[in-house]
């Protein structure tokens, strides 16, 4: 890999640590006031809400500047959600705040790979994001449970820091810390030799030239499987958070800081799904994962039956693995049509679009569900099983594609293949 990629690797990191670990306080500091059930829930799609509501301007943005500063300014405005949070204001809000950063740092994170890597190097690439991600998650879930826990929290109060009074506010004071770390290393990130491409001056401009964007994207036929894929799969992941903190409490009995782990355990299996990925697929055979989809459904749904974590930790890894095998090759293979298409920003933000609109609607759909006395058990199978039809029509329209379009497909494969060779 080029001088600068473990630079950009270490920042992410820290700032997706920080993302989770900020995640699970935010889902304590509701339970300890005492919130309702689909407040917590909605934490998942109200940080998606910024993804979804300025996907026409993040992208042109992160083409517009250099991607470190983007990265830099993104985690200053993470910064400022947590420090609202701490000032009282409520935590739906101040989290959607947090998301607003974000949304603008992801299409600089991802679009950076393209343009400092070669196409043969983005499935490892991917795999490596992708794979440091998932151990970020895994660590900072880990780490916001702990925080808020009853060993470490008791430290943090003792500091008595001005206005920090219950344990999940002296987890979010020490989450700054690490924000601010990531931000460091982002001064750090290379500049590349990619031309900036400047921002049109009027919002109307970036909304239709956004829109413009997608419609390509949508209309590609290896963009549009691949795209639906990773929005579904996304969709999942980021709600899957929450549906295991809540399985964990209604399964098996156990406190924030005990499902934290549970949900670590998940994101530990999609770490070795995405190395071994990694390591075996290929650009062009990216499409071959597609029926994993259908099996991530279906495990969600046997979930509900587990009631011995000597059962669920390796049942959770394996749904997790199932998800990492699949995202890592249809990832990169949407970064590629993408980036040949439109540019790197703009095809990230388009891809975060409808990724995050996929969280925001399946957050909503579970949040409803529970809000009108769905129990836990009842949402995940609902859940699980809208997941695995929809993998199911995607398969489908896929299948759709090679036989009536079979020459544009092929003829798009061998782009990708002469690319990686």
């Amino acid at each position: 890999m080029k001088k600068g990629f473990a630079t950009i690797m270490s920042a992410q990191f820290c700032s997706s640590l920080a993302d989770n670990a900020l995640f699970v306080a935010a889902v304590e500091l509701l339970r300890a006031d005492g919130a309702a059930e689909w407040q917590m829930a909605a934490l998942v799609p109200m940080f998606a809400l910024f993804y979804v509501v300025l996907a026409p301007v993040v992208g042109a943005f992160a083409d517009a500047l250099p991607k470190g500063r983007v990265m830099f300014l993104s985690n200053a405005v993470k910064v400022a959600g947590c420090v609202a949070m701490l000032a009282g204001m409520h935590p739906l809000p101040a989290y959607a705040l947090v998301g607003l950063g974000a949304a603008a740092y992801s299409p600089a994170k991802y679009g950076i790979l393209t343009e400092l890597l070669p196409p043969s190097q983005l499935v490892k690439a991917n795999g490596w994001i992708e794979g440091l991600t998932i151990a970020s998650i895994i660590l900072g879930v880990v780490l916001g449970g702990q925080l808020v826990g009853p060993i470490v929290s008791p430290w943090l109060l003792a500091l008595r820091l001005p206005g920090i009074d219950a344990p999940a506010l002296a987890a979010i004071a020490a989450i700054v810390v690490v924000y601010a770390l990531a931000a460091g290393i982002n001064l750090r990130i290379p500049r590349t030799a990619t031309p900036l491409r400047p921002m049109k001056g009027h919002v109307v401009e970036l909304v239709v030239e956004f829109a413009q964007c997608n419609a390509r994207l949508w209309r590609d036929k290896l963009g549009q499987i691949s795209l639906a894929t990773t929005t579904l799969f996304w969709g999942v992941a980021g709600n899957l958070r929450y549906i295991v903190l809540a399985w964990a409490a209604a399964a098996l009995g156990y406190s924030t800081t005990h499902a934290s782990a549970l949900v670590g355990v998940v994101a530990i299996g999609t770490a070795l799904g995405a190395v071994v990925a990694a390591v075996v697929m290929r650009l062009d055979r990216a499409t071959a994962v597609i029926p994993l989809g259908i099996g991530m459904g279906l495990l969600v749904i046997l979930m509900i039956a587990i009631r011995d974590v000597r059962v669920a930790a390796p049942f959770l890894v394996l749904l997790g693995a199932l998800g990492g095998f699949l995202v890592v090759p249809m990832n990169a293979l949407l970064q590629h049509r993408g980036h040949n298409l439109m540019g790197a920003g703009r095809s990230i933000a388009v891809q975060n679009f409808n990724e995050q609109a996929c969280i925001l609607g399946l957050g909503a759909f579970y949040a409803g569900m529970t809000s009108v006395g769905l129990s836990a058990f009842g949402a995940i199978a609902i859940f699980g099983l809208v997941v695995a039809a929809t993998m199911e029509a995607i398969r489908r329209w896929h299948r759709h594609n090679l036989r009536h379009h079979r020459a544009e497909v092929d003829r798009l494969l061998a782009i990708a293949r002469s690319d990686v060779h």
